[in-house]
C-alpha cells in the first residue's frame, strides 16, 4: 500500500513542479521585456513579475520539486531493483539536469531583480523550451521503460514536438515584429503631424 501513497504524491509533485518550470520562464520573457516599456511602467512591471517569480519559486516550485524527490526515494526504497535498470539510470540522469535547471531559475530571479541579467525575451522563450523536452523525455522513459520505441511513430511525435516549439517561436517573432512596425508607423504619423502643423 505505501508504494501506491508514494507513486500518487510523486506523481503530484510532478505535475506541480513542472507546472511551475513552465510557467516561471515565461514570466522572465515578460520581465526582460519590461525593460522595453517607458518609465513608470517598466519598474511597476519588474516589481511585480518580482513577486509573482519568487512566490511561484518559493511556495510551488521548491515545495512540488522536493515532494517529488522525496516520494521518488521512497517508490526506489520499496523496489530498489529498479536501480539496475538502464532505463531509470537515464531517467535520474535528466532529472539531476532539471534539477539543476530548477536552481539556475533561481540565479536568474537574483539576476533579474539586480537588472544584472543579460538574456532576452526571445532567450527565455527559447529557455522555456527546455522543461518542456525533458518532461516528455522523462515520461517516455517510466512508460515504456527498456522498451523505448525507435519506430516511425516515435519520430512523428518527436517532430511533432519540435515543430510546435518552432511554431511558438515563430509566433513570437512575427509579434515582435509586428508590435516594432507598429511602434515605427505610430512615430512616422507623429513626426507627419508634427510638421504639417
Amino acid at each position: 500500500m505505501a508504494y501506491y501513497w508514494f507513486k500518487a504524491f510523486h506523481l503530484v509533485g510532478i505535475v506541480c513542479w513542472f507546472a511551475g518550470m513552465f510557467y516561471l520562464p515565461r514570466l522572465f520573457v515578460y520581465h526582460a521585456e519590461a525593460n522595453e516599456q517607458p518609465e513608470p511602467t517598466r519598474s511597476i512591471l519588474k516589481g511585480q513579475y518580482q513577486i509573482m517569480e519568487k512566490r511561484l519559486y518559493s511556495i510551488i516550485m521548491t515545495p512540488a520539486m522536493l515532494l517529488t524527490v522525496a516520494m521518488a526515494i521512497g517508490l526506489l526504497t520499496l523496489e530498489p531493483s529498479v536501480l539496475k535498470e538502464p532505463w531509470m539510470h537515464v531517467k535520474l540522469g535528466l532529472v539531476a539536469i532539471l534539477l539543476g535547471y530548477h536552481h539556475y531559475c533561481k540565479r536568474i530571479m537574483k539576476r533579474l531583480a539586480a537588472d544584472e541579467c543579460q538574456m532576452t525575451g526571445q532567450q527565455f522563450r527559447w529557455f522555456n523550451e527546455f522543461p518542456t523536452v525533458f518532461f516528455v523525455i522523462v515520461v517516455m522513459l517510466a512508460v515504456f521503460k527498456n522498451n523505448l520505441p525507435t519506430d516511425a511513430t516515435t519520430w512523428i511525435i518527436a517532430m511533432m514536438i519540435l515543430g510546435m516549439a518552432i511554431a511558438i517561436q515563430l509566433y513570437a517573432r512575427k509579434r515582435r515584429l509586428d508590435k516594432e512596425r507598429l511602434a515605427s508607423e505610430s512615430s512616422a504619423e507623429g513626426s507627419t503631424s508634427g510638421a504639417g502643423a
